[in-house]
């Protein structure tokens, strides 16, 4: 994580004081560890699948995923902070312990986020999950329409872009809605991969069915050392999954700046202030995130 906040330049945010301090941002995953590096900051914990009140992770993927947006690096001396790390976590467990899901309890949660976003101060919803293409036209609809309803509700909705490329139109829902942001990964390549089990060029590419630019951004996002459900301890992961924190992370950054920005002008400035990095338009859309060009 140390590489990935050069990479991005978060020092440029660290040293004007903004650390996401009072933004708070939700993840919709498999739960989250009480990892030393959270602190007291797991301001609520809502178990879509088990019905538990204690927190928990029996996957690992929500707390990764946790970290890189806003682990404070404290049992790694600092190396393995996330990018925002003084935010608020509002965790919404809706995959079991192998990663699966429904769209029902997706819609339940976004509901229940919107309906409690200002007692938790929530302004970033953080979606790692996909749902492919080929699935039951209703199911997407129900899953786009739940995002987008977030969205107008004046949460910034970040979704990845899923693992299935290099082809075209192969970001997965909800990461095609055209209002989300979405993410995917520029660092895919075989070298960058090493072994794990993703192939070369993983990055999900647009456009979308309705030709609309997909993904918006690409960060780093393979071999990311972050959070595990251990005390303490730190793992490896790779994938979308992993970049689109990132680009929460840094939403939250902003914010802490911008505190009035809408879900539209967040968007705008993602826009006006990403890095081309000369990749095809389907790969990178408008470019990588710099933060210290984002504040």
């Amino acid at each position: 994580m140390d590489r990935v906040r050069k990479i991005l330049n978060a020092h440029a945010a660290y040293n004007r004081g903004y650390l996401g301090e009072n933004i708070g941002v939700a993840i919709l995953d498999t739960g989250i560890f009480p990892h030393a590096d959270f602190g007291e900051r797991i301001s609520c914990f809502l178990d879509f699948i088990n019905g538990r009140k204690r927190v928990y992770d029996d996957n690992g993927h929500g707390t990764h995923i946790a970290g890189i947006i806003g682990g404070d690096g404290g049992s790694s001396g600092g190396k393995y902070m996330g990018i925002a790390p003084r935010c608020h976590f509002i965790i919404l467990k809706i995959l079991d312990k192998k990663g699966n899901g429904n769209t029902e309890n997706v819609v339940q949660a976004i509901q229940w986020l919107v309906r409690y976003k200002d007692l938790y101060r929530i302004r970033i919803v953080n979606i790692s999950i996909g749902m492919v293409l080929q699935a039951e036209s209703q199911e997407r609809v129900r899953l786009l329409k739940a995002v987008e309803f977030a969205w107008d509700n004046n949460l910034v909705v970040v979704a990845a872009a899923g693992n299935n490329g290099p082809k075209e139109h192969s970001v997965t829902v909800p990461g095609i809605s055209r209002k989300v942001i979405t993410v995917g990964c520029y660092d895919d390549n075989r070298e960058q991969i090493g072994r794990t089990m993703l192939k070369p060029e993983y990055s999900g590419r647009g456009p979308t069915e309705h030709c609309v630019v997909k993904p918006e951004l690409v960060v780093p996002g393979t071999n990311v050392a972050s959070c595990a459900n251990q005390q303490g301890l730190y793992t490896k992961k790779s994938g979308t999954s992993m970049a689109a924190p990132m680009v929460s992370g840094s939403i939250a950054l902003l914010l802490s700046k911008y505190p009035c920005f809408s879900p539209a002008e967040v968007k705008l400035r993602l826009y006006q202030r990403a890095v081309d990095l000369a990749l095809p338009l389907s790969k990178q859309g408008w470019g990588m995130v710099d933060i210290g060009r984002l504040l």
